[in-house]
């Protein structure tokens, strides 16, 4: 499966650039005074935010300054950004153009627009705060919308609810209870339509005229709109740099056997290395198969045909699961005893809806059972436009955590961008967030060291400390369909069969995407020793026994992935193995995470024994709501996450990183769901 001499990427001169920009920006990020308070509620007292997270968004929608009696909008729309002094009807009309364009609003229709007497309230301001801090620090949005129908949106509705018109927009919406079918007509009388209901989820894909937003968010039982977010995969180290047991380990008798691997991703498709067996379901394009259940048992499974036309999902599942048996054993997966299931919410080109992995997810929260599903891996991420709590995708993946699923998740791959950069669902304080470690390529560990284009914490606005860990992600090989996209454009990655008569293919791919099947392998290793084991147990194991790293937290996780002693531990947790918050003392500036002994409820889940130099965080004492006392330098660019600078619109988020688009393939409608 992997290769075990590597050099350094090209991308590390990218790294450094990046670096080199954040670091001319540190004199005036210091000289700003953050003014956070516990993260956990994330109010940010002051004024509205201004500085977007440097992370490739162009020069042009950088926040500028707003005089008294001036409006002034800065956006950037990839090229068609525009600066409005002022107020005019024209400046209002490409206000709105830019707003649909940002956000793929489906055929735009520009309505009027107001006189002069509305100008200073139907001004979008430069610089979107959080959602969870929009009372305080988005007046302008507030001004413009109910405080009722405000409250219930991400900042990029509130964006389009504001410019109006009848362009349609894509929105996943969260209710309180369970919507009835009066909702679809309520939805038809507002001018749109439901795209996709949810069964074991409280939510509704649909989509509706930007002028009927703030009437649809009043509804009591509407909790929150979010736009319908796309998303992409995340796309090899040697097993020896994640350690897997040996013959002379005691563990290396655990295969994963009996454990049943869920892969949200391109598909699967057939491979000599991969089980015969494994089945697939599609639910792209508003599809949703439904297996026939009868007395507890499925009697007619209703799958998909097994197809990968992108190849990402297959490459994926090798890394798993696969067998090796056409490559002399050298290319074979870390699980080669686990099962599969195949839940297809990728395109041909690596892309899809965050309201198509949304139906897998509620699919699975139906059917799983039935399948002995005890493993999700998702390689594959969106941007972060709003918080952890509020994310639509995040908390369909917590609520798999909460039935006993382990949900392992790829980090991200934009790691060139610097800091701030782990993506969604990644962010969500209970899943395993997994970035990318090379291998030096020696015998030595001590020269293995973070993936330049793994994806950095903490996450955007709530400040997790994330990824949770590492685990080998560059330029490992696995299966590959070899008519696949991917097989057919990474011509010099192509590796061939080494057995006579072989016409499968093998693929050399480097990502967070390659490194999240290692630990999600690992997972079914431990539940195959231990089925009784927790979705928390397994997380605080995994991280506890990682093998320590040097470098800051936020790059490195709790270390490298360790298969072998993560299946010795015995630490047991009983409750959520909640991933920490930072923030930072507004007097002295110093970091501060909470204490993990206190929020798991055992000292043996202490930052000493989980992160490299958490012994060295308590030396400052502990505040009385549970947070360790940090060294501010130990964390990369502390100064400026730190510093209240954190939230990212989520149309810049995802536009901004137009080579990780071309890299996993096209141009997104929407705001892609990239596969990392």
């Amino acid at each position: 499966m992997m290769n075990t001499k590597n050099t350094r990427s090209d991308t590390q001169s990218l790294s450094d650039s990046a670096s080199d920009k954040r670091k001319q920006g540190a004199a005036a990020a210091m000289n700003r005074k953050s003014t956070i308070g516990r993260i956990g509620t994330l109010v940010v007292v002051g004024a509205v935010l201004a500085l977007v997270i440097s992370a490739g968004v162009n020069d042009a929608a950088t926040s500028t300054a707003r005089e008294p009696g001036t409006t002034r909008l800065a956006v950037d729309t990839a090229g068609n950004g525009v600066i409005v002094d002022g107020w005019s009807a024209d400046a209002a009309t490409e206000r709105r153009e830019a707003a649909a364009r940002r956000h793929g609003m489906v055929d735009p229709v520009i309505a009027e627009v107001p006189g002069p007497g509305a100008a200073a309230a139907d001004a979008v301001p430069a610089d979107a705060a959080g959602p969870q801090a929009a009372a305080t620090a988005s007046p302008a949005l507030d001004a413009t919308l109910s405080t009722a129908a405000r409250a219930k949106m991400s900042d990029g509705v509130a964006e389009l609810a504001i410019a109006g018109g009848n362009g349609m927009v894509e929105l996943v919406v969260r209710y309180d209870r369970h919507p009835e079918l009066y909702e679809h007509a309520r939805i038809e009388r507002l001018g749109g339509e439901v795209i996709r209901s949810y069964s074991a989820l409280s939510m509704r894909a649909i989509r509706v005229p930007a002028h009927a937003l703030e009437e649809l968010a009043i509804d009591d039982n509407v909790d929150r709109l979010s736009l319908d977010e796309a998303v992409s995969s995340t796309s090899v180290s040697s097993r020896a740099a994640a350690n897997l047991p040996q013959a002379i380990s005691g563990n290396s008798a655990f295969d994963g056997s009996g454990v049943r691997v869920a892969i949200l991703d391109t598909g699967i498709a057939p491979h000599a290395d991969l089980p015969a067996d494994t089945l697939q379901y599609d639910f792209l394009g508003g599809q949703f198969p439904v297996p026939t259940i009868e007395n507890g048992e499925i009697v007619d499974f209703a799958d998909s045909p097994r197809i990968d036309p992108y190849g990402h999902g297959t490459h994926v599942a090798g890394i798993v699961t696969g067998q090796g048996g056409n490559s002399a054993n050298d290319w074979h997966g870390a699980a080669t005893g686990a099962s599969l299931l195949s839940l297809r919410v990728l395109d041909a080109n690596g892309q899809g809806s965050m309201s198509d992995v949304m139906a897998a997810l509620d699919w699975l929260l139906q059917y799983g059972s039935y399948f002995d599903v005890r493993v999700v891996n998702l390689s594959l991420g969106k941007g972060i436009s709003e918080s952890n709590t509020t994310d639509p995708l995040v908390a369909a993946v917590e609520q798999l955590w909460d039935q006993g699923i382990v949900i392992v998740v790829a980090a991200g791959n934009l790691g060139n961008h610097g800091s701030v950069t782990i993506k969604s669902p990644g962010n969500s304080r209970k899943v395993i967030t997994v970035g990318s470690l090379t291998d030096a390529g020696t015998a030595d560990y001590a020269d293995d060291y973070v993936s330049s284009f793994s994806s950095r914490g903490p996450s955007a606005g709530d400040l997790v400390l994330k990824p949770d860990l590492l685990a080998p992600g560059n330029r490992l090989i696995a299966a590959i369909p070899t008519g696949s996209h991917l097989h057919q454009t990474m011509v010099s990655r192509q590796r061939a069969c080494t057995v006579a008569g072989c016409t499968d293919g093998y693929l050399e791919i480097s990502g967070t995407s390659m490194a999240t099947p290692m630990v999600a392998a690992t997972a079914a290793l431990m539940l195959q020793k231990e089925p009784w084991l927790s979705p928390a147990t397994i997380k605080a194991r995994l991280m506890r026994s990682a093998r320590k790293l040097g470098g800051a937290p936020t790059d490195v996780g709790a270390g490298a992935l360790d298969v072998d002693a993560a299946l010795s531990e015995t630490g047991v947790i009983t409750g959520d193995a909640l991933s920490p918050l930072l923030t930072q003392d507004a007097v002295t500036g110093s970091v501060m995470v909470e204490d993990t002994s206190v929020l798991w409820g055992d000292a043996a889940w202490a930052a000493g024994n989980m992160w490299a130099d958490g012994s060295t965080w308590g030396d400052g004492g502990l505040t009385a709501d549970g947070y360790l006392w940090a060294d501010g330098y130990m964390w990369a660019d502390g100064y400026m996450w730190a510093d209240g600078y954190m939230w990212a619109d989520g149309y810049m988020w995802a536009d901004s990183y137009n080579e990780s688009k071309t890299t996993n393939g096209g141009t997104p409608a929407k705001s892609v769901l990239f596969g990392e």
